[in-house]
């Protein structure tokens, strides 16, 4: 089993997406940690995701994995706020018009309903959430300001990256070098501030 060995150094990211892993690994691996998913768990149950906000999501996750498993789990919950659209996908980013639907076809619709819309102001927000046995979640909320760009741009990120345009930067999140988007994305703001708390709680 994938628990056999774990340390104080193991974090298990409770998600199957490969863009958010991979994100997790690239700043916390450099760190000493070995970052696990739950790919590593293969008898974990589906999580349902029923909270209301980002936080509620991110703690429910972590904690279904250290309830099961007695071990320490983090989890974030994030997304696509878009204000001409009332603030949605929101909390519903990763399953809006349906998880099987491509990204590029979502990233399409989104262009095609801002048409002749002016304010294109949007953010991303990432709640993370570590849980361990015996101690209430601690949770680290992040945003990042952008703009739903007029075109899609650019083949690194993954999701609406390539619609998500950064004024400072002049460029899409999927335009961006990985330590550009480390250091500005609402997700390593949000890990920077858990890489402390961690070193802090060690």
């Amino acid at each position: 089993m994938a628990e056999r060995g774990m340390n104080m150094k193991d974090i298990v990211v409770a998600s199957t997406n490969e863009g958010k892993i991979r994100e997790f690994r690239e700043m916390l691996e450099p760190e000493g940690y070995r970052v696990l998913s739950l790919a590593d768990f293969k008898d974990m149950p589906e999580i349902i995701e029923d909270g209301t906000t980002f936080a509620e999501n991110a703690v429910i996750k972590a904690q279904s994995v250290t309830d099961r498993y007695g071990i320490m789990a983090v989890s974030d919950d994030s997304g696509l706020e878009i204000d001409a659209f009332g603030k949605e996908p929101g909390i519903h980013s990763a399953r809006w018009l349906g998880h099987e639907t491509p990204y590029e076809e979502k990233n399409r619709i989104i262009l095609e309903r801002m048409e002749g819309i002016r304010d294109r102001s949007c953010r991303y927000v990432c709640a993370i959430a570590i849980t361990r046995p015996g101690e209430d979640p601690v949770v680290f909320e992040d945003t990042v300001e952008c703009q739903i760009a007029m075109e899609p741009k650019g083949t690194g990120g993954f999701g609406y990256d390539p619609i998500i345009w950064y004024e400072p930067y002049q460029k899409t999140m999927a335009e961006m070098t990985k330590d550009e988007k480390n250091g500005i994305s609402h997700r390593g703001k949000a890990v920077r501030r858990l890489e402390e708390w961690l070193h802090e709680n060690r």
